[in-house]
């Protein structure tokens, strides 16, 4: 199989395996024991927590663990909201649903929600945001990098609205951490999701950035792990894995930035010299050097994902939707029709795919595409 599903997750790196699998036999210890076993486990737990502090460029203290983007962003959401008893939340009509179902439980307690619109290119409005504003607004909280489209959001305008109005921001950065340059300097950001398996770590491990003097709550209980804001025993390996996957992404960012988008480039090109109509889903330019979300004229996209299954990993929109012939959510909310949405297929490359690969996958995918358009 040719894997082209790099944003629902990706391979671990071979170096990040070693690194899991030596913790796995040499970290015995819970962090949390005072004897020697024990030192050992906290002190691989502090270089982890270090390596994924340095690549955005805070400080280690301000990185809590977690299980995944799931638990930081609904972690950042209702850690914030529920300090008060009531108040107001601004997000977007594109966020991940980990997003998304959190404020909408929240809606359900009492909670007001603005969820701001995204325009045909699928950047969120900021101007909607700025509107939004209310006196009781205790949140806002935007993606950096949209999921299906790879459209890089104006984070950095958005958070400085937060910042004048001294107004919390989280940004879930899960799918851009790890293949772009990010760090809590490019943004002023109070929150932000981090998620190691997007950038060939290991999954069931994440990590929320907590800015210094950032009021959270807990939203799990149990005793005081993670400066008392995520409880339970540490998982260690995961820890070593993501520490690992951040230190190699610090170190071949570049490489893997103009290895991806060259090989995205190519595949596009190749498809749209062998399909006549498919178009690109979002703008152009300003998205995830990996990402292209095409759609096919005529053609139901999990039809295409079905004949592709055992040849090409690919996906329709979100693999948070997998299976569900229902046209996407973040799609839809940039203007396209339910036949343009459901028509809709992300390719996402990564940085073990070749150029070889590429063709192979675009060639299989015009004759599926070809084989279905004629109804066979």
């Amino acid at each position: 199989m040719i894997y082209l599903d790099n944003n629902a997750t990706t391979p671990v790196d071979p170096e990040v395996y070693d690194a899991v699998f030596s913790s796995l036999k040499r970290d015995i210890g819970n962090p949390s024991s005072s004897h020697a076993a024990g030192l050992r486990a906290r002190e691989t737990i502090a270089r982890g927590r270090a390596q994924v502090a340095e690549l955005i460029g805070c400080g280690p203290e301000e990185i809590v663990f977690t299980s995944g983007g799931t638990e930081s962003n609904n972690l950042s959401i209702l850690g914030t909201a529920l300090r008060q008893e009531k108040g107001h939340i601004i997000t977007s009509a594109i966020e991940h649903p980990s997003v998304l179902n959190a404020c909408r439980h929240l809606e359900s307690l009492g909670y007001s929600v603005t969820y701001a619109p995204a325009d045909a290119d699928g950047f969120v409005s900021v101007d909607a945001i700025r509107k939004a504003v209310r006196r009781d607004t205790l949140l806002i909280t935007v993606m950096h990098a949209n999921n299906e489209t790879g459209v890089i959001q104006p984070v950095a305008e958005i958070g400085g609205i937060a910042q004048e109005q001294a107004i919390a921001f989280h940004t879930d950065a899960a799918q851009s951490v790890g293949k772009m340059p990010f760090s809590v300097s490019d943004a002023p950001v109070s929150l932000m999701t981090l998620v190691s398996h997007k950038f060939y770590g290991p999954k069931g491990i994440g990590a929320l950035y907590v800015r210094k003097e950032t009021p959270l709550t807990p939203i799990l209980f149990g005793a005081g792990h993670e400066q008392g804001l995520r409880p339970g025993t540490e998982n260690v390996a995961g820890i070593v894995g993501m520490g690992k996957a951040c230190q190699i992404a610090l170190r071949d960012m570049k490489l893997r930035i103009s290895h991806t988008r060259g090989l995205r480039d190519l595949l596009f090109s190749v498809l749209k010299e062998k399909i006549p109509g498919v178009s690109l889903n979002g703008h152009a330019a300003h998205r995830l050097p990996n990402t292209l979300s095409i759609r096919f004229p005529g053609i139901r996209a999990l039809d295409l994902i079905e004949r592709l299954k055992d040849s090409v990993a690919a996906s329709a929109g979100s693999a948070c939707h997998a299976g569900r012939d229902v046209p996407s959510a973040v799609l839809k909310a940039m203007g396209l029709t339910d036949d343009d949405a459901l028509s809709s297929v992300r390719l996402s490359v990564g940085k073990d795919n070749t150029e070889e690969e590429v063709r192979e996958a675009a060639g299989i995918i015009s004759l599926a595409a070809a084989a279905l358009g004629s109804g066979q």
